[in-house]
């Protein structure tokens, strides 16, 4: 029996997807705001954990996570968010992206909150030290950042993180009924080393470059 969509079973339009989903609700559409109020402020400057999507302008899409010590996303005005761009990978997945469509769209999470806070916009990469001071943790400054320019601002309802028991420590899952992140990267790059090295370089790795580039000094 194939399970493959027919023709019949796509949505083709907004006026199809209303009439089986439903129209909008009206407070739905009305708690979107262009600039930061009071609470959207607050709910930032408690986040220590956001995720941020973007394109390339071709169709190829991205999610990437950021985290750090709750507000480390600075509110330079109500319509101007800067986010520090943290020792990573150096994919730039983000950042690259912006070279070529400046669109974003970014969701914060508060950790035990059921409510997001999501903001939709365009952003810019920054290496402005001046304002990348103000994102200094630890003793160390990011060398890069994004400016976002708010375009709608708005909470989301906690539905999906009630449904999901994110934060409800009964729903938790054992680390170890899952590969280690050894294993992953030992199998999908078919390493000779064991996992267990593998795990145990990574994770000095990660502490030793939460903050500073490989071979900063200081």
């Amino acid at each position: 029996m194939s399970t493959s969509p027919t023709s019949t079973s796509f949505v083709p339009d907004l006026d199809g997807l209303c009439a089986l989903g439903g129209q909008p609700m009206h407070g739905a559409v009305e708690k979107v705001f262009s600039s930061l109020d009071t609470h959207a402020r607050g709910f930032i400057a408690l986040s220590p954990f956001l995720c941020i999507s973007s394109g390339d302008g071709e169709g190829n899409m991205d999610v990437s996570p950021r985290g750090d010590p709750p507000g480390f996303v600075q509110v330079l005005d109500g319509r101007t968010l800067l986010l520090p761009d943290r020792p990573g990978n150096r994919r730039y997945d983000t950042m690259k992206n912006l070279m070529t469509e400046a669109s974003v769209a970014i969701i914060f999470f508060v950790p035990g909150f059921g409510e997001t806070l999501r903001v939709n916009g365009t952003a810019c990469v920054t290496n402005d030290a001046t304002l990348l001071a103000r994102c200094m943790v630890e003793g160390h400054t990011p060398t890069l950042g994004m400016l976002v320019t708010i375009r709608e601002v708005f909470f989301h309802c906690p539905k999906a993180l009630i449904r999901s028991r994110l934060w409800n420590p009964e729903a938790r899952v054992d680390r170890a009924s899952f590969a280690s992140m050894g294993q992953i990267i030992k199998d999908q790059m078919q390493l000779q080393e064991s996992a267990r090295i593998i795990e145990a370089n990574m994770n000095v790795s990660i502490a030793a470059q939460l903050y500073r580039e490989p071979g900063a000094v200081g």
